[in-house]
């Protein structure tokens, strides 16, 4: 069973959240119950209009290895009806971090094994340590990364997406940054600080419902063709942003050389 203290989070006053994988004697793998804490956190921030950002850590050596050997080793006697129910738990919580309102960020160092890049393609944003050993695994161990797949290539696309699910080849966080993985390479962990703080910054710069609907957009728009009625989609969403509250002080505050609300 998981501790509560497997999987920790802290709120700041200012609106910062850190939630941090914390089994570092098993470098921060996952089980159910940690995945059911995962998932609850995520429908907990979801409504919290205070926090405008979300940083994603891991105790220890590692990001996370993924999923925890004892929790593979009991699948394998659960029969295929069990072993579906389980999956969709990973599968849920993977999609509720996909889907929060505000900016997400995975930090990632050491290890971050199938899952555990899972969760750094349903991220916004993921931030590599240079020399992180990164690995879409499952084909290694007779499995597929199946629960993972969505985000994976929405983040990566198809092809690198089809080479490294077939190959389980590792690579590290150049790599990861190469392929869109990553959006950011620092060469240590003690870097990764420095990157929340200049993330955060951003975060707080930007209007934190225009932020949802930027995410929502990006939703929206991919793999659409660019027709008559992608376009009128996309005036009606840019109207409607016009219109609301945080665009009209958006071009009041820039109009008369102030700071907008959200910025206070």
């Amino acid at each position: 069973m998981a501790q509560e203290d497997d999987v920790q989070l802290d709120v700041t006053r200012a609106g910062v959240a850190v939630i941090t994988l914390n089994r570092p004697d098993r470098h921060n793998a996952f089980n159910a119950d940690v995945v059911a804490r995962l998932s609850d956190i995520f429908e907990t921030l979801r409504t919290n209009a205070q926090v405008r950002i979300v940083f994603l850590r891991g105790a220890g050596r590692s990001f996370s290895a993924g999923a925890d050997l004892e929790w593979m080793k009991a699948a394998a006697d659960w029969t295929h009806s069990d072993n579906e129910e389980d999956a969709l738990g990973l599968a849920r919580m993977l999609h509720r971090l996909h889907d929060l309102p505000q900016i997400t960020v995975a930090l990632v160092h050491g290890a971050a094994m199938g899952g555990g890049a899972g969760l750094m393609a349903a991220c916004d944003i993921a931030v590599a340590v240079r020399d992180a050993k990164i690995r879409f695994s499952e084909v290694r161990l007779g499995l597929t990364p199946a629960t993972i797949s969505p985000f994976v290539v929405r983040a990566i696309g198809p092809r690198y997406a089809r080479a490294l699910f077939i190959t389980g080849e590792g690579f590290d966080g150049d790599f990861a940054h190469k392929i869109g993985l990553a959006q950011y390479v620092v060469g240590s962990a003690e870097e990764l600080d420095d990157m929340m703080e200049h993330i955060a910054k951003l975060a707080f710069d930007a209007a934190p419902g225009a932020v949802r609907d930027a995410k929502a957009l990006v939703d929206m728009v991919a793999g659409e063709d660019i027709d008559d009625g992608l376009m009128r989609k996309t005036a009606h969403k840019i109207a409607d942003r016009r219109v609301s509250d945080e665009g009209r002080e958006g071009l009041a505050a820039f109009l008369e050389k102030r700071k907008p609300y959200w910025l206070d």
